[in-house]
């Protein structure tokens, strides 16, 4: 999401009327390659653009293409095979070895459901949605359709048929929750689609304003998520101490589930360090969707707080288990405000990527690849010269 956000707002700056843009989006790659299926470049007619579709090869080449889409108006897709040494010729010698098809469209205000309009009515959803776009076909290029994991749609392919063959297949990626392109019957041929599922920013909220906080806060707002910081201490959140943040809130433990909306994508930090507070807190949090709760201090801390919380006939278990991580962040020897700031975050970006932190020399699958039949978990290892020689042979 934080691509569309970026690209948007860099859209309402320009002054549409009297340039011309395009949209660059990598729709499928078979092999390997520096961006995944979704990532976007929002090029204007001066040179200009923002976003990646790769790691700065493409988008030269992409930009030239773009010049030629915005004057005749006509969506096209470029296929880059990054493994040719032939495209050493343009400039792309990547040596990804994959191949990479890119759409680039124009976008064309004259046009209700351009892709620009269409990204601003769900740019600030708060739930999945899923969003095809016709990549390859021989007419349609750019059509586009979101059905929301509600069911709504907000609108069809001029194709009849075609809609509802992909309709049908939108749905399936709130349970998959895969991003892939995929070929339909159409006309005397077939329509290459890339259905994405797109889901909402990840809200995080701070229990604490202390000064370990601040750059929990600051390394959040840098990947694009809505940051929240509440305390009971009106000193502890002053706008000066999270100048990035959101929203700065003073409330009291009491009041957190009247003044908190806690979705399935809010992530909730609990490092006031203090301990009847945060206890207090995390008994009202158990009782929401989040998760994930981490909890900042050492192991015992929590487990004092179970054993009061049975006492007073509250269990946790199950579920809860899983999402609450006490202590919290990923086993990286942090041990400075930045460093632990680094292990929490990358922790709850672990969490909402259904990924475990570890060393990625070490992963059996592809990277940015999610797939049920080959994802684990990692192993969490403390390497020297020979423990790292040992796990590498045993092919961990």
């Amino acid at each position: 999401m934080k691509d569309f956000k970026t690209i948007i707002t860099e859209y309402r700056k320009i002054d549409i009327t009297h340039r011309k843009a395009a949209l660059a989006t990598v729709v499928k790659v078979r092999g390997s390659s520096y961006r995944s299926p979704g990532a976007r470049m929002l090029i204007t007619d001066d040179g200009k653009w923002v976003g990646s579709i790769s790691g700065g090869c493409l988008e030269g080449d992409a930009l030239r293409k773009a010049r030629q889409v915005m004057m005749d108006k006509n969506p096209m897709t470029v296929t880059y095979d990054t493994s040719e040494e032939s495209n050493q010729n343009l400039g792309i010698g990547l040596g990804c070895n994959g191949v990479i098809d890119v759409l680039i469209e124009p976008i064309d205000i004259s046009i209700a459901n351009n892709a620009m309009s269409l990204f601003e009515k769900f740019v600030d959803t708060r739930e999945p949605l899923a969003l095809a776009t016709i990549f390859n076909a021989a007419s349609r290029v750019g059509e586009k359709m979101v059905v929301y994991s509600s069911g709504e749609i907000q609108n069809y392919f001029s194709d009849n048929s075609l809609s509802g063959m992909v309709e049908e297949e939108l749905k399936q990626l709130f349970s998959n929750k895969k991003s892939y392109a995929k070929s339909f019957p159409y006309g005397t041929g077939e329509a290459e689609v890339f259905m994405e599922l797109v889901q909402p920013t990840v809200s995080l909220i701070i229990f604490g304003g202390g000064f370990d906080a601040r750059p929990v806060s600051q390394l959040a707002k840098n990947l694009g998520w809505n940051v929240r910081v509440t305390d009971e201490c009106v000193a502890h959140i002053a706008p000066l101490f999270f100048p990035t943040a959101d929203k700065l809130s003073l409330c009291h433990r009491d009041f957190i589930d009247r003044d908190f909306d806690i979705t399935p994508f809010t992530a909730c930090v609990l490092m006031s360090h203090n301990y009847e507070y945060d206890r207090d807190v995390l008994k009202k949090l158990i009782k929401t969707n989040t998760p994930y709760i981490g909890i900042l201090g050492p192991r015992k801390r929590f487990d004092k707080m179970q054993q009061e919380f049975a006492l007073q006939g509250i269990a946790i278990g199950g579920d809860d288990v899983h999402r609450i991580h006490s202590p919290i962040g990923l086993d990286i020897g942090a041990e400075t405000p930045d460093e632990i700031a680094i292990s929490i975050i990358s922790e709850i970006q672990g969490k909402f990527a259904n990924r475990s932190g570890g060393f990625l020399k070490y992963r059996k699958a592809p990277i940015h690849q999610r797939d049920s039949k080959s994802d684990q978990v990692f192993k969490q290892v403390y390497l020297g010269r020979d423990d790292e020689q040992r796990l590498a042979s045993s092919g961990i």
